[in-house]
């Protein structure tokens, strides 16, 4: 019963969220465009499934996401498997384990993220093929795993997190600057659609957990901050994914030409 009234009490409140959006477009609708909306009884069958949908998901967050990124940290930070694996214990080298673990979480999730696939299906359909789905997808999910590991090892040794974005920021401007016109809108986007439903929740359990077992560190301070690194490192994978590829359809190119009599 208890079951129950969770997921109404969540279901409702899912409602009440989503209720503002739904307010904007009747206004929209009724009072701008002056128009029926097209096919309504799908458009309210679809807010239907977006409430549920949203509310389930919630609810699976709450219930398996965040308590298996807290347990997955406490277990890995605990003094007992840090001294079995190391023989020490306490530096930032003996959490391998903990960035091999970021390492790994930072690719899976991105790769699963829903937006991410929209967005390289869009990118393809656009480009004409010319950017492929897999590569794009691959390229944005090295960069975020990356990013975690990189901001899990922060969490570990309780460094600056401004400097490390400023330092990312920077690598990005100058990549931007060598950077073919064509894909830099689509490397800035790529660093967006990472902080969407699969990615967020993970991510930050795992800050979270990392920052409530490793001695010396603050929830507060420093759990957050993860989504950060999360943010501009797919910028940076993307924009080196596409230099190096526009390195190599050159260098195929010369090679051809100089092969010709």
């Amino acid at each position: 019963m208890e079951i129950v009234d969770h997921t109404l009490s969540t279901l409702s409140a899912t409602l009440l969220d989503v209720a503002p959006i739904i307010a904007i477009l009747f206004v929209f609708q009724t009072f701008v465009l002056r128009r029926r909306p097209p096919n309504l009884r799908r458009i309210v069958i679809g807010f239907v499934y977006v409430v549920i949908g949203l509310g389930l998901f919630l609810i699976g967050l709450e219930e398996a996401l965040f308590p298996i990124g807290r347990t997955m940290a406490a277990q890995l930070t605990a003094p007992r498997f840090i001294g079995a694996v190391s023989g020490s214990g306490y530096g930032w080298s003996d959490y391998l384990w903990i960035y091999v673990f970021a390492f790994a979480i930072g690719f899976a999730t991105t790769i699963a993220e829903p937006a991410l696939i929209a967005v390289s299906l869009k990118a393809k359909e656009v480009s004409g093929g010319a950017i492929g789905v897999l590569g794009l997808r691959l390229a944005v999910a090295f960069g975020v795993a990356v990013g975690v590991a990189l901001g899990a090892f922060r969490i570990v040794t309780g460094t600056s997190l401004p400097m490390y974005i400023v330092a990312g920021y920077v690598v990005v401007i100058l990549q931007t600057w060598r950077a073919s016109k064509v894909i830099v809108p689509l490397a800035y986007d790529s660093g967006g659609v990472t902080t969407s439903t699969v990615t967020v929740p993970v991510v930050t359990a795992l800050g979270l957990g990392l920052a409530a077992t490793i001695p010396g560190r603050s929830p507060l301070i420093d759990g957050f901050g993860l989504i950060a690194f999360a943010s501009v490192f797919p910028i940076m994978s993307v924009l080196g994914y596409a230099s190096l590829t526009a390195w190599f359809r050159r260098s195929r190119e010369r090679s051809e030409r100089e092969k010709k009599p």
